[in-house]
């Protein structure tokens, strides 16, 4: 399968090359992104420095966790990026913010996908945090109705600016 050739092709990379392969291979390659299927076939020494920099900024800040979710086999079934933020309000309050759930497509529609989401709000209760918040396209529902069949409410519009 598509996981067991990643597997098999990952013992041949030094590991300065496989720590920044993972950068976008947790997130793309072993989720069957299209990206991730073109990068697979490329030269992985091309990959550009901006991924090796975002994966060594989210390691390196005690407020963020990439969190990789896998089977008894080491097959990885989803990510997510959990980030905790500290703010002003709320007595000093800590917000947890749930950002790139990604499932493996040969795993979708069996349950993982909430295990992830309730481990990640369980560690962001554990983390302090008051509030747990995500952003989804609004052209997902069934996303956006699996968000909500976990709890998360539509209270707020978010607003984004593409820079």
């Amino acid at each position: 399968g598509f996981l067991n050739t990643y597997f098999d092709i990952y013992n041949f990379f030094s590991f300065e090359t496989i720590y920044g392969i993972k950068a976008i291979l947790i997130a793309h390659i072993l989720l069957n992104t299209p990206f991730a299927t073109r990068l697979l076939f490329q030269n992985l020494n091309n990959i550009p420095k901006k991924y090796y920099d975002a994966f060594d900024a989210i390691l390196n800040d005690k407020n963020q966790e990439l969190i990789i979710f896998e089977n008894d086999e080491k097959e990885i079934i989803g990510t997510l990026q959990l980030t905790f933020i500290p703010y002003l309000t709320y007595q000093g309050g800590i917000r947890a913010q749930i950002e790139a759930v990604r499932i493996h497509n040969n795993f979708r529609g069996k349950g993982f996908g909430k295990q992830l989401l309730e481990w990640a709000i369980n560690r962001s209760h554990q983390k302090g945090a008051h509030l747990v918040q995500l952003t989804t396209d609004k052209k997902r529902p069934v996303a956006i109705e699996f968000y909500k069949a976990l709890g998360f409410e539509d209270s707020h519009i978010g607003m984004k600016l593409k820079l």
